[in-house]
């Protein structure tokens, strides 16, 4: 049994289970614990999580910057667990966690297929252009612009994870070549037949499409630089569902201007919300999101009750 004094406090900042919130009420009162539900837009400042953190006994993270100083703060005050929500960990210091006796965990393998169904329509979006149609339309115009068919096309997929085997599977049904990269030198589990496999970067000039789906680490930030796409095809098309610093926004901006990258999709970005002044507001070719892509209904209610079975294990067992 849960044996802290008084009633059991969670703090919840991840956006798209708050947008839900309503439908997992019951069950954190089924258990008398008071939930904490701020209005989150994207993320959370270490200011205003080392206020709120500590008054709580666990805490359902979102991409709030998780630091040191904050599970530093939360130990000085009531925090007992954690879970990071989804699959991303990038923003959560885990080492903290593990030096303060904090358990805390994240929920792999939840949405993959939601986040590649995005991915697939941003794909299918670049090739023919429909961001280009609806806007000229809604303005007056009938526009025709010529696209491209993907059968016969290359799509690059870098991540060999839920979400890039996921993609992958859609790709190979649009009768695309998948050649993959992941990070990590070993990927478990089979993979979907007929993916070409290749050491980074090795074959980036052979794709028509860009793909990146695989999770941000220390040894990665930027793999999507001035070199690599310099490596690239003239004209490819590159989407992003995984997280904007994978990506060297500069050098992004300067191959777009130069027409080296013909189009973009960009559900993440280096720094969230985008900033009202960022150069890639000013590209007609760039379909912006909004670190979106795991929101559907089936995606949230499985990451958030997996989310919330377990904290209250962690919770159980204090």
């Amino acid at each position: 049994m849960m044996t802290t004094p008084g009633p059991l406090k969670v703090l919840v900042t991840c956006p798209p289970m708050l947008g839900m919130m309503e439908a997992f009420r019951p069950e954190f009162a089924a258990r008398r614990i008071e939930l904490t539900a701020p209005t989150v837009v994207q993320t959370l400042t270490v200011a205003e999580l080392k206020t709120l953190v500590p008054q709580h006994d666990g805490w359902i993270i979102g991409d709030d910057p998780a630091t040191r100083e904050v599970f530093e703060a939360g130990k000085r005050g009531r925090l007992k667990a954690a879970v990071k929500w989804g699959v991303g960990v990038d923003n959560v210091d885990f080492a903290a966690c593990k030096a303060l006796d904090i358990p805390v965990a994240n929920t792999p393998g939840v949405f993959g297929a939601d986040v590649a169904d995005l991915a697939l329509s941003y794909i299918v979006a670049l090739a023919r252009e429909t961001y280009a149609i609806d806007r000229e339309v809604r303005a007056g115009g009938w526009p025709k612009p010529r696209g491209v068919s993907l059968g016969g096309k290359t799509l690059g997929l870098v991540g060999l994870g839920d979400v890039g085997r996921n993609l992958a599977q859609r790709a190979l049904a649009c009768g695309m070549t998948v050649v993959a990269w992941d990070p990590a030198p070993e990927v478990p589990g089979d993979l979907p037949e007929r993916i070409e496999r290749a050491p980074w970067p090795r074959r980036i000039g052979d794709a028509d499409f860009l793909a990146v789906t695989c999770a941000l680490n220390v040894g990665n930030r930027h793999m999507l630089g001035t070199d690599t796409l310099r490596a690239a095809k003239r004209g490819v098309r590159i989407v992003n569902v995984a997280r904007g610093a994978l990506i060297d926004e500069a050098a992004q901006i300067g191959a777009m201007q130069s027409g080296h990258v013909h189009s973009a999709a960009l559900d993440v970005f280096e720094t969230e919300p985008l900033p009202f002044d960022s150069p890639l507001r000013r590209f007609e070719s760039c379909i912006m999101g909004s670190h979106n892509a795991s929101n559907t209904d089936e995606g949230v209610i499985r990451a958030s009750r997996h989310a919330m079975g377990l904290l209250f294990a962690f919770l159980e067992r204090q």
